[in-house]
């Protein structure tokens, strides 16, 4: 039988280890390399998911208000091309804060 390899700094420390953010006493393998358990983990991610989603938004009213006032494309062109172009600007503005927010969450706290 194998057992699972523990790495050289859990042999150090302990089995039981604190969460830095919470302070919850956890199960050293519980915990990630910054030494977040998964519910604080967890909750970050839905916190920068919002932010996320509200940059993402804020992205597009910008880009769809530039468009509509600094363009002011023609009903002849293809309007569903100048939505899909804000919808895609709200889809990767959002992807980036929030990867943005998570970063800042974890090295903040």
């Amino acid at each position: 039988m194998t057992e699972r390899r523990r790495s050289r700094w859990r042999e150090q420390v302990g089995d039981e280890m604190e969460c830095a953010r919470c302070g919850e006493s956890r199960d050293s393998t519980d915990l990630d390399r910054m030494l977040w358990c998964e519910a604080c983990v967890s909750g970050a991610r839905t916190r920068a998911g919002r932010i996320g989603w509200i940059s993402g938004g804020l992205v597009a009213g910008a880009l769809a208000l530039w468009i509509w006032l600094g363009v002011a494309p023609s009903m002849d062109l293809i309007p569903g091309g100048w939505l899909a172009v804000v919808v895609a600007a709200a889809w990767l503005g959002s992807k980036l804060a929030r990867e943005v927010a998570f970063g800042v969450l974890r090295a903040r706290e």
